[in-house]
C-alpha cells in the first residue's frame, strides 16, 4: 500500500480508503489510485499480499482435463506426487481456452499457490502474467517458452518411428490426422510424418494430411474427407487418442476393415486399447512421469528461484498390436 500510495501521489491511508470505501475521495485520487494499483500489480488482499513471504503448501494445475483421458492421468500423477512431498493441488480446467487459462492462473496466483503447473494453450495469455507476477511456474506437455522450465514428451521421432512402420509394411499413401493448429505437439508430430516420408523417398501430398482438432468428431470428418479422395490412403495415423477413436467411427461407417482393408495407429496409448477388434497400435507417452517430472521441477524452482530454466524430454514407447497389420 505504501508503494501505491507513493505512485499515486497519496497518502496509505488514502489508498485504503479507496479500497475499503470508507471515506469518499475526489474522482480523480481514485483513478490516480487504481492507475497506480494496475501498474505496480498490487493484490488488494492481505493473504495474497503474503504471496511472496510465506508458503501455503499449495500447488495450482491449470490443465485442460475434463475432456482428456491423457491430461487426467497426468492430473492424477501430480496429485500423487505432491501430496509425497507435502503438498496439496488445486486443480482448475483450462478448457483449452487462452481467456479462461488467464482466469485460472490469476485466480490461482490471488489464492497465494506456491507455484502453478500449467499445460499452455495455442495463443496463451497467461504465460505473460506468469512472467509479470514472477509466479514459479512449470510448462507441462506444451513446449511453449523457454522462459519457463517445462517438461514434455518427445514427438518428432517417435511419429517418424511409427510412420516408418507403416512404411515397411508397404504402405505409400499414408494419411495422418493432425491435432489442433498453433499446439507445439502438433507441429513436431507433423515434422515426424514428413520426415519418414522423406527418408522413404515418398513425396508429401498436402491431401493426404488433414486437421482433426485434437477431438473425436473432427476427427471423424477428417477420416471420411481422406476416405473420399480419388485415392484414398492405405494406412492413416492419428495424432492423438480422441482422433484415434473418431478415425476408428469413421471406418466403421465406411465397412472398412482393419487392419485388412486399412491401417490404423496412433499417438496416445490408453488402457482399453488392447481390447478393442483389432487391437490398436499406438505410441504410449510416460503420463505419471510426466505428471512426477512437473512438480520436481517445480520443487527445484521453488528452492532455487535464480536457477538457469530446464527443458525436459521424456521418451514415449511404441505398443504395437495388430491395427497396423502385424500379426
Amino acid at each position: 500500500m505504501d508503494d501505491v500510495a507513493s505512485r499515486a501521489g497519496v497518502s496509505t491511508s488514502t489508498v485504503s480508503h479507496v479500497l475499503n470505501g470508507t471515506r469518499k475521495v475526489s474522482p480523480a485520487t481514485a483513478q490516480a489510485v487504481q492507475r497506480a494499483i494496475q501498474e505496480l500489480g498490487y493484490i488488494p488482499n492481505t493473504l495474497a499480499r503474503s504471496l511472496a513471504r510465506s508458503s501455503t503448501s499449495t500447488i495450482g494445475v491449470a490443465i485442460s482435463a475434463l475432456s482428456n483421458h491423457y491430461f487426467s492421468e497426468t492430473v492424477h500423477a501430480i496429485e500423487t506426487e505432491c501430496a509425497k512431498h507435502g503438498y496439496m493441488m488445486l486443480f482448475v480446467d483450462t478448457h483449452d481456452d487462452p481467456e479462461q487459462e488467464l482466469r485460472v492462473v490469476t485466480a490461482l496466483h490471488h489464492r497465494r499457490v506456491d507455484g502453478i503447473v500449467l499445460a499452455p494453450s495455442n495463443g496463451s495469455l497467461a504465460l505473460e502474467y506468469l512472467r509479470a507476477s514472477e509466479i514459479p511456474a512449470v510448462l507441462v506437455d506444451r513446449m511453449m517458452s523457454e522462459q519457463f522450465d517445462q517438461v514434455g514428451v518427445e514427438n518428432t521421432q517417435p511419429t517418424q518411428a511409427l510412420i516408418t512402420h507403416l512404411i515397411a509394411h508397404g504402405h505409400r499413401r499414408i494419411g495422418f490426422i493432425a491435432g489442433r493448429l498453433g499446439f507445439s505437439t502438433t507441429d513436431e508430430r507433423v515434422a515426424g510424418y514428413r520426415a519418414a516420408l522423406h527418408a522413404a523417398g515418398l513425396a508429401f501430398d498436402p491431401q493426404l494430411l488433414v486437421n482433426g482438432g485434437s477431438d473425436t468428431e473432427p476427427a471423424r470428418q477428417a477420416t471420411a474427407q481422406l476416405l473420399s479422395l480419388a485415392a484414398p490412403p492405405s494406412a492413416i495415423m492419428a495424432g492423438n487418442n480422441l482422433m484415434t477413436l473418431g478415425a476408428m467411427q469413421a471406418l466403421r461407417d465406411a465397412h472398412i476393415e482393419v487392419p485388412a482393408q486399412m491401417a490404423l495407429v496412433g499417438f496416445d496409448d490408453f488402457d482399453w486399447a488392447d481390447f478393442f477388434v483389432p487391437r490398436l497400435t499406438l505410441i504410449a507417452q510416460p503420463v505419471q512421469a510426466l505428471g512426477v517430472q512437473a512438480v520436481n521441477l517445480l520443487l527445484q524452482r521453488l528452492a532455487a528461484p535464480a536457477a538457469p530454466t530446464r527443458s525436459v524430454r521424456l521418451e514415449p514407447t511404441l505398443q504395437i498390436r495388430n491395427s497396423c497389420g502385424c500379426d
